[in-house]
């Protein structure tokens, strides 16, 4: 039987003080549901990659978007044939999503977005634009867009150290972050328009939602997700 795969998140500023009653209800409904993955938690907002059967991932969902904090949390789908995930883990952590930077506060700054129909358009009409990878090197390798710049980091923890690199020249071009699902983006982008970058885009919902919306059409290869099934193509499906 196909298991719903969601992965979401959402940065929204949370009271320390709540984390430890998030963690404990939302442990408690998803253990009831039988549902397994991770759920992160952090004063900055909430992660979440979770699969079971669809329609008790569906109440999940349902029972997050009671807390007026998540209530318009977006979460991408996908499906696979087993549970990819061994346990159920609600964690409380620093950040949603580590880069150790001060001065990045997703929820009142990052870029603006671009959808993944405006940019196919944009890659169709041979737009001047810099599409930039914020992925990790084991990630890219597996596959990228087309002409997309990578950087040479092993953990998003690298990236402001690779921007430093970036020639002076990108500071006023376009450019276009993106990832997995976009949580990294919100950080990257805001964390460029910090360092000077002038004209920054992000893709609304990474690759995910790129393929749920365009296919695979200016995209090589397939995609790394953080679970057993290791890789998925512009279906949405497991691939090996």
């Amino acid at each position: 039987m196909n298991q719903l795969n969601i992965s979401g998140y959402k940065f929204i500023d949370l009271s320390s003080k709540d984390l430890s009653l998030y963690q404990a209800l939302l442990k408690e409904k998803a253990l009831s549901l039988e549902i397994k993955g991770s759920i992160l938690l952090s004063p900055e907002g909430i992660n979440l990659f979770l699969a079971g059967l669809p329609e008790r991932i569906k109440s999940f969902v349902d029972y997050l978007k009671e807390f007026s904090e998540f209530a318009d949390i977006w979460c991408k789908e996908s499906l696979s044939g087993n549970i990819p995930f061994k346990r159920l883990r609600v964690r409380i952590k620093e950040e949603i999503i580590a880069m150790k930077t001060p001065g990045i506060v997703p929820s009142k700054k990052t870029a603006p977005y671009v959808t993944p129909a405006e940019l196919k358009e944009w890659y169709q009409t041979n737009k001047d634009m810099i599409v930039l990878d914020t992925r990790n090197t084991y990630e890219y390798e597996l596959g990228t867009f087309d002409q997309a710049l990578t950087l040479d980091i092993e953990t998003f923890r690298e990236f402001p150290q690779a921007v430093s690199t970036l020639s002076e020249d990108m500071r006023k071009k376009t450019i276009v972050t993106f990832c997995t699902g976009g949580i990294r983006c919100e950080k990257a982008a805001a964390h460029l328009l910090n360092q000077g970058f002038e004209n920054v885009w992000q893709l609304e919902g990474g690759i995910l939602n790129y393929f749920e919306q365009c296919g695979g059409e200016y995209f090589q290869g397939k995609c790394f997700v953080f679970d057993e099934r290791t890789a998925i193509d512009a279906s949405l499906r497991e691939v090996k």
